[in-house]
Protein backbone atom coordinates (compact mmCIF):
# COMPACT_ATOMS: atom_id res chain seq x y z
CA UNK A 1 0.00 0.00 0.00
CA UNK A 2 1.44 3.55 -0.70
CA UNK A 3 1.36 6.34 1.72
CA UNK A 4 1.49 10.00 0.75
CA UNK A 5 3.92 11.85 2.70
CA UNK A 6 3.38 15.53 1.95
CA UNK A 7 5.86 18.17 3.62
CA UNK A 8 6.05 21.32 4.46
CA UNK A 9 9.49 24.07 5.43
CA UNK A 10 9.17 24.08 9.62
CA UNK A 11 11.34 26.74 8.95
CA UNK A 12 12.79 29.13 5.79
CA UNK A 13 16.21 27.45 4.67
CA UNK A 14 17.58 27.13 0.91
CA UNK A 15 16.91 23.99 -1.75
CA UNK A 16 20.36 22.81 -0.96
CA UNK A 17 19.61 22.69 2.53
CA UNK A 18 16.48 20.71 1.98
CA UNK A 19 18.21 18.15 -0.56
CA UNK A 20 20.79 17.58 2.57
CA UNK A 21 17.58 17.10 4.59
CA UNK A 22 15.65 14.79 3.18
CA UNK A 23 19.16 12.70 1.17
CA UNK A 24 21.63 12.37 3.74
CA UNK A 25 19.22 12.20 6.88
CA UNK A 26 15.58 11.39 6.67
CA UNK A 27 15.90 8.59 3.52
CA UNK A 28 19.02 6.82 5.41
CA UNK A 29 17.00 6.67 8.40
CA UNK A 30 13.80 5.54 6.25
CA UNK A 31 15.66 2.49 4.76
CA UNK A 32 17.01 2.15 8.30
CA UNK A 33 13.92 1.20 9.63
CA UNK A 34 13.49 -1.48 7.04
CA UNK A 35 17.40 -3.18 7.50
CA UNK A 36 16.14 -3.24 11.91
CA UNK A 37 13.17 -5.19 10.81
CA UNK A 38 10.77 -2.64 12.57
CA UNK A 39 8.89 -1.61 9.07
CA UNK A 40 8.39 -3.76 5.50
CA UNK A 41 9.24 -0.57 2.94
CA UNK A 42 8.61 -1.73 -0.60
CA UNK A 43 9.06 1.20 -2.46
CA UNK A 44 10.39 4.77 -2.03
CA UNK A 45 9.78 8.33 -4.58
CA UNK A 46 10.13 11.55 -3.81
CA UNK A 47 8.85 15.00 -5.03
CA UNK A 48 11.29 17.42 -4.57
CA UNK A 49 11.14 21.64 -4.89
CA UNK A 50 15.02 21.39 -5.47
CA UNK A 51 17.84 23.19 -6.97
CA UNK A 52 16.42 21.90 -10.46
CA UNK A 53 13.23 22.97 -10.17
CA UNK A 54 12.95 26.93 -9.71
CA UNK A 55 9.83 26.95 -12.00
CA UNK A 56 6.99 29.00 -10.51
CA UNK A 57 3.74 27.14 -10.40
CA UNK A 58 1.25 26.78 -13.49
CA UNK A 59 -1.45 27.77 -10.69
CA UNK A 60 -1.20 31.18 -8.67
CA UNK A 61 -3.84 29.49 -6.18
CA UNK A 62 -4.40 29.28 -3.46
CA UNK A 63 -3.52 32.59 -2.24
CA UNK A 64 -1.38 33.72 0.93
CA UNK A 65 -0.82 29.93 1.69
CA UNK A 66 2.37 27.55 2.04
CA UNK A 67 2.67 25.58 -0.63
CA UNK A 68 4.67 21.84 -0.01
CA UNK A 69 7.91 21.39 -0.78
CA UNK A 70 8.13 17.71 -1.19
CA UNK A 71 5.91 14.97 -1.79
CA UNK A 72 7.40 10.94 -0.28
CA UNK A 73 5.56 8.19 -1.82
CA UNK A 74 6.36 5.12 0.68
CA UNK A 75 4.78 1.51 -0.18
CA UNK A 76 4.56 -0.39 2.79
CA UNK A 77 3.05 -3.59 4.31
CA UNK A 78 1.38 -2.23 7.05
CA UNK A 79 -0.23 0.84 7.19
CA UNK A 80 0.49 1.84 10.78
CA UNK A 81 4.41 2.03 10.01
CA UNK A 82 3.57 5.23 8.58
CA UNK A 83 3.58 6.47 12.47
CA UNK A 84 7.58 5.48 12.53
CA UNK A 85 8.05 7.60 9.34
CA UNK A 86 6.78 10.75 10.56
CA UNK A 87 8.55 11.57 13.19
CA UNK A 88 11.82 10.87 11.20
CA UNK A 89 10.79 13.75 8.72
CA UNK A 90 9.81 16.04 11.57
CA UNK A 91 12.93 15.72 12.94
CA UNK A 92 14.32 16.79 10.31
CA UNK A 93 13.00 20.17 9.90
CA UNK A 94 9.55 19.27 7.97
CA UNK A 95 5.95 19.56 8.73
CA UNK A 96 4.18 16.42 7.74
CA UNK A 97 0.74 15.38 6.25
CA UNK A 98 -0.06 11.98 5.55
CA UNK A 99 -2.64 10.23 3.57
CA UNK A 100 -3.34 6.67 2.53
CA UNK A 101 -3.23 6.60 -1.12
CA UNK A 102 -4.21 4.53 -3.96
CA UNK A 103 -2.30 4.75 -7.05
CA UNK A 104 -3.37 4.74 -10.70
CA UNK A 105 -0.32 5.74 -13.66
CA UNK A 106 -2.24 6.74 -16.59
CA UNK A 107 0.40 7.26 -18.88
CA UNK A 108 3.95 6.09 -17.87
CA UNK A 109 7.24 6.56 -20.02
CA UNK A 110 7.04 5.54 -23.31
CA UNK A 111 2.97 5.83 -23.33
CA UNK A 112 2.82 8.44 -25.32
CA UNK A 113 4.92 10.45 -28.49
CA UNK A 114 5.75 12.91 -25.46
CA UNK A 115 8.61 10.46 -24.12
CA UNK A 116 10.46 6.80 -24.61
CA UNK A 117 10.14 4.30 -21.83
CA UNK A 118 12.21 4.72 -18.80
CA UNK A 119 15.88 4.11 -19.25
CA UNK A 120 17.66 5.53 -16.10
CA UNK A 121 18.24 3.48 -13.03
CA UNK A 122 16.10 3.98 -9.39
CA UNK A 123 18.21 6.75 -7.39
CA UNK A 124 18.53 9.07 -10.69
CA UNK A 125 16.82 12.42 -11.05
CA UNK A 126 14.43 11.77 -13.66
CA UNK A 127 14.89 14.19 -16.72
CA UNK A 128 12.21 17.17 -16.95
CA UNK A 129 9.96 18.42 -14.18
CA UNK A 130 7.14 17.22 -12.07
CA UNK A 131 4.17 19.13 -11.60
CA UNK A 132 2.43 18.17 -8.54
CA UNK A 133 -1.19 18.91 -7.65
CA UNK A 134 -3.17 18.61 -4.44
CA UNK A 135 -6.81 19.57 -4.39
CA UNK A 136 -9.76 18.65 -1.89
CA UNK A 137 -13.16 17.07 -3.35
CA UNK A 138 -16.40 20.35 -3.77
CA UNK A 139 -19.09 19.85 -1.43
CA UNK A 140 -21.04 20.40 -4.03
CA UNK A 141 -20.16 16.44 -5.87
CA UNK A 142 -21.11 13.42 -4.15
CA UNK A 143 -17.75 11.40 -4.16
CA UNK A 144 -18.50 9.18 -6.93
CA UNK A 145 -19.22 11.94 -9.39
CA UNK A 146 -16.21 13.74 -8.74
CA UNK A 147 -14.19 10.51 -8.76
CA UNK A 148 -16.37 9.84 -12.12
CA UNK A 149 -15.39 13.43 -13.62
CA UNK A 150 -11.84 13.58 -12.59
CA UNK A 151 -11.29 9.76 -14.38
CA UNK A 152 -13.41 10.12 -17.35
CA UNK A 153 -13.11 13.21 -18.13
CA UNK A 154 -10.33 14.98 -16.77
CA UNK A 155 -7.61 12.58 -17.79
CA UNK A 156 -8.49 12.24 -20.82
CA UNK A 157 -8.62 15.81 -22.34
CA UNK A 158 -5.75 16.68 -20.24
CA UNK A 159 -3.77 13.47 -22.18
CA UNK A 160 -4.99 14.58 -25.14
CA UNK A 161 -3.77 18.42 -24.77
CA UNK A 162 -0.93 18.39 -22.60
CA UNK A 163 2.67 17.23 -23.50
CA UNK A 164 3.08 14.84 -20.25
CA UNK A 165 5.74 12.04 -20.24
CA UNK A 166 4.05 10.71 -16.77
CA UNK A 167 0.65 11.08 -15.37
CA UNK A 168 0.04 9.53 -12.23
CA UNK A 169 -3.18 9.67 -9.82
CA UNK A 170 -3.58 9.24 -6.30
CA UNK A 171 -6.58 8.77 -5.01
CA UNK A 172 -6.74 9.27 -1.12
CA UNK A 173 -8.06 6.79 0.61
CA UNK A 174 -7.38 7.90 4.45
CA UNK A 175 -6.23 10.98 6.12
CA UNK A 176 -3.61 9.32 8.44
CA UNK A 177 -2.45 12.82 10.29
CA UNK A 178 -4.94 14.37 12.77
CA UNK A 179 -4.77 18.08 11.66
CA UNK A 180 -4.10 17.01 8.05
CA UNK A 181 -5.44 19.30 4.97
CA UNK A 182 -8.48 17.34 3.82
CA UNK A 183 -6.73 16.40 0.60
CA UNK A 184 -8.71 13.96 -1.39
CA UNK A 185 -6.30 13.61 -4.60
CA UNK A 186 -2.48 14.15 -5.64
CA UNK A 187 -1.57 14.36 -9.16
CA UNK A 188 1.85 14.15 -10.51
CA UNK A 189 2.49 15.15 -13.60
CA UNK A 190 5.85 14.95 -15.66
CA UNK A 191 6.99 17.38 -18.56
CA UNK A 192 10.08 16.89 -20.15
CA UNK A 193 11.53 20.44 -19.21
CA UNK A 194 10.42 23.85 -17.47
CA UNK A 195 9.55 25.35 -20.82
CA UNK A 196 6.71 23.21 -21.64
CA UNK A 197 5.14 24.68 -17.88
CA UNK A 198 6.41 28.16 -18.73
CA UNK A 199 5.37 28.65 -22.21
CA UNK A 200 1.61 28.42 -22.51
CA UNK A 201 1.60 27.55 -26.50
CA UNK A 202 3.75 24.07 -25.14
CA UNK A 203 2.13 23.60 -21.67
CA UNK A 204 -1.89 23.73 -23.52
CA UNK A 205 -0.88 22.19 -26.91
CA UNK A 206 -1.30 24.81 -29.56
CA UNK A 207 -0.03 25.94 -32.46
CA UNK A 208 -0.87 28.96 -33.06
CA UNK A 209 -3.19 31.83 -30.62
CA UNK A 210 -6.23 29.90 -31.71
CA UNK A 211 -6.12 26.96 -30.74
CA UNK A 212 -4.28 27.86 -27.57
CA UNK A 213 -7.80 29.06 -26.61
CA UNK A 214 -9.69 26.71 -27.80
CA UNK A 215 -7.24 24.21 -25.59
CA UNK A 216 -7.48 26.96 -22.49
CA UNK A 217 -11.16 26.60 -22.22
CA UNK A 218 -11.49 23.03 -22.77
CA UNK A 219 -9.19 22.48 -20.18
CA UNK A 220 -10.45 24.51 -17.64
CA UNK A 221 -14.07 23.25 -18.51
CA UNK A 222 -12.62 19.75 -17.47
CA UNK A 223 -10.80 21.42 -14.35
CA UNK A 224 -13.98 23.06 -13.26
CA UNK A 225 -15.96 20.34 -13.37
CA UNK A 226 -14.59 18.38 -10.71
CA UNK A 227 -12.46 20.91 -8.18
CA UNK A 228 -12.82 24.16 -7.34
CA UNK A 229 -10.31 26.55 -9.01
CA UNK A 230 -8.92 28.69 -6.50
CA UNK A 231 -8.51 25.40 -3.90
CA UNK A 232 -5.98 23.80 -6.27
CA UNK A 233 -2.21 24.14 -5.41
CA UNK A 234 0.42 22.85 -8.00
CA UNK A 235 4.04 22.66 -7.01
CA UNK A 236 6.72 22.42 -10.16
CA UNK A 237 9.57 19.71 -8.40
CA UNK A 238 12.16 17.33 -9.75
CA UNK A 239 10.83 13.52 -9.69
CA UNK A 240 13.15 10.89 -7.97
CA UNK A 241 12.28 7.39 -8.32
CA UNK A 242 14.58 5.95 -5.68
CA UNK A 243 12.84 2.45 -5.76
CA UNK A 244 10.28 1.30 -7.89
CA UNK A 245 7.68 -0.92 -6.01
CA UNK A 246 6.83 -3.88 -7.80
CA UNK A 247 3.11 -2.50 -8.22
CA UNK A 248 2.90 0.70 -9.32
CA UNK A 249 -0.47 1.06 -9.87
CA UNK A 250 -2.29 0.30 -13.32
CA UNK A 251 -4.11 3.16 -15.82
CA UNK A 252 -7.92 3.19 -14.34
Amino acid sequence: MKVLFVLWERDRRSREAREVALFVGALPAIRALREAGSCAVNGIALDLDDTHSRIPSPSPFPLFTDKPVGVLGVWLEELAAHGLITPILVAHGFEVAAYHVEQSVYTDYGGNAHSSPRDWPDGTRSPGVSAVTLFEKPSRLPYDEWQRRWFGRMSPVSEEIQPRQRYVRNRVLAVLTPGAPAFAGVVEEVFASGRHIRNPFLFYGAKNPWQLVVNLVRLLSAVTSFLTLWRIQTVVMSEHLLETPSDTGSPG
